[in-house]
């Protein structure tokens, strides 16, 4: 019971801050080009992880973790964070933050393949509903040209990156700690965004140090600290479930970035983005076991037990 209430709570927390993320995000995107402020960001997240390693005394993982900590240092912490933000400097952050948010389905659709999990019929449903939900989101935002319906698309790239991230590092994870999968993930990631490193330097010089401080509480909070909870947490549950906290992160993004940002999507584009999750909930819902009726012999009338 103790493990499910901590797990549960760091859950919690990694949806806080990651809904914090979508709005930072979209704060620094006039600022930062969408590799530098990955790239700072990881850089931030890092530096935090490397000290909570040290005071923690973990070294480094097993060798039978590495696959899967390479493989979601680049997707995850890579990639994704690169397309997020470059999607976040085309479409608000709420859009951005329901359209990432059909990550769930992918994890099932992507288990389903790479792990043999197959492909139920309620997993290929929500897809669809989930596919639906896209097509009137990206048709919502073509009144803004190419640029809007380029970042519906980056953020699907997120999407589908964020799941197979989270597919890598649940098998990692049986053999090294939160901490250690998500410190070392996280600087493979900055790695992998080095080439960015002359334009960070340049976005840094320029830009006003409060978005600056923006940049380092990504890294330090929703990086740092949420990665380390959702990874403590996905080790102790599946990542179906998982995938299902985070259905609550679009609607507290909506929010934050109405009252940080003045922003929210119109009506045309929550009614997509409410579809994307309604695809989601259903390809992750299960069927009601049916209870086949007894066909065992009625018990023996009282008193007459044993004639």
């Amino acid at each position: 019971m103790t493990t499910s209430r901590t797990a549960v709570a760091a859950a919690s927390v990694t949806v806080l801050l990651w809904a914090s993320a979508f709005v930072g995000i979209r704060a620094a995107a006039p600022y930062f080009s969408p590799g530098s402020l990955a790239l700072g960001r990881l850089l931030a997240g890092a530096a935090t992880l490397l000290i909570f390693l040290a005071v923690r005394r973990q070294g480094l993982p097993p060798r039978a973790a590495w696959p899967g900590i390479v493989v979601s240092g680049v997707v995850w912490f890579g990639v994704y964070m690169v397309a997020l933000n470059w999607g976040e400097q085309l479409v608000d952050a709420g859009t951005a933050a329901m359209l990432v948010n059909i990550g769930p389905a992918m994890m099932a659709l992507l288990a389903g393949w790479l792990l043999r999990e197959g492909f139920p019929p309620r997993l290929l449903a929500g897809i669809g509903v989930s596919f639906a939900g896209t097509v009137i989101v990206g048709f919502s935002m073509s009144g803004g040209g190419r640029t809007s319906l380029l970042g519906v698309g980056l953020c699907l790239v997120a999407a589908v990156t964020y799941a197979a991230g989270v597919v890598a590092q649940k098998p990692a994870l049986r053999h090294a700690t939160a901490l250690q999968a998500t410190t070392f993930g996280c600087l493979i990631g900055a790695v992998a965004c080095l080439p960015f490193a002359g334009q960070l330097a340049g976005d840094v010089a320029a830009a006003p140090w409060t978005i600056t401080l923006t940049v380092v509480y990504l890294g330090v909070f929703p990086t740092a600290i949420a990665f380390t909870t959702w990874a403590y947490a996905l080790a102790r549950t599946t990542a179906g479930k998982m995938g299902s906290t985070t259905y609550a992160v679009p609607a507290i993004v909506v929010l934050m970035s109405w009252i940080v940002l003045g922003e929210i999507p119109g009506w045309l584009t929550l009614i997509g983005g409410a579809l994307c999750l309604a695809g989601v909930a259903v390809s992750r819902s299960r069927p009601a076991a049916v209870t086949a009726p007894s066909t065992a012999a009625p018990p023996a009338p009282p008193g007459r037990a044993g004639s």
